[in-house]
């Protein structure tokens, strides 16, 4: 499986790029926020999730681990392929995607091209745990707002996650652990509490 291309930006294609690579193409399906990145003629390094099909095999580029991560989540509900996957973090970028899962924001979900009602309550039902891995899950009730804004909340808990994936647990594992001291400790926990929390609840 190809997990990661380091090459030369051939070409850009409504949807795709082909990434050159010791001179062989390598035709790389990515979203519209990946491909605004990617510069014909310079060097990129992506991240790529292969799916093999029966008739075919298909490569997925991401610049930034969270969006790939996102992917990998979004295609397990049903009725999200890889194309509607594009299509969802082409309009919402990974932060703004897990916070309008955590509330519960079905018309934000409802804009990507090929997402309607149904799919929309989907997502927001049984992705709710995943998006509380970034930081973003809503405070209990009678819990006072966060002087935190969300996206800090949420780069703090995605610098947790990769401290505790450095010090050897699988990415998921820390994910799980991260959401869980999140939602005891609140969005508005520091790094280095979260990081605390997460090996106590991978010491468990």
């Amino acid at each position: 499986m190809i997990a990661r291309l380091k090459g030369i930006v051939e070409s850009i294609d409504e949807g795709s790029a082909i990434i050159d690579v010791n001179g062989v193409g390598y035709l790389v399906s990515a979203s519209g926020r990946t491909l605004r990145e990617l510069v014909v003629g310079g060097p990129a390094t992506v991240l790529v999730e292969t799916v093999v099909r029966e008739d075919a095999i298909a490569l997925y580029g991401f610049l930034k681990t969270a969006e790939r991560d996102w992917f990998r989540i979004l295609t397990t509900v049903q009725g999200v392929g890889a194309r509607v996957a594009l299509s969802i973090l082409s309009t919402l970028p990974p932060d703004a995607l897990a916070r309008a899962i955590a509330a519960g924001d079905r018309a934000s979900l409802s804009r990507p091209p090929g997402v309607g009602p149904k799919l929309a309550a989907r997502l927001a039902t049984e992705l709710k745990d995943k998006a509380a891995a970034f930081g973003v899950a809503p405070a209990p009730a009678g819990a006072r707002e966060s002087a935190m804004p969300a996206t800090a909340a949420a780069s703090v808990n995605e610098d947790a996650v990769s401290a505790l994936v450095n010090l050897g647990y699988r990415r998921v594992e820390a994910f799980g652990a991260v959401a869980r001291v999140t939602q005891r400790l609140g969005a508005d926990a520091p790094l280095d509490a979260v990081i605390r929390g997460g090996l106590q609840e991978l010491a468990r």
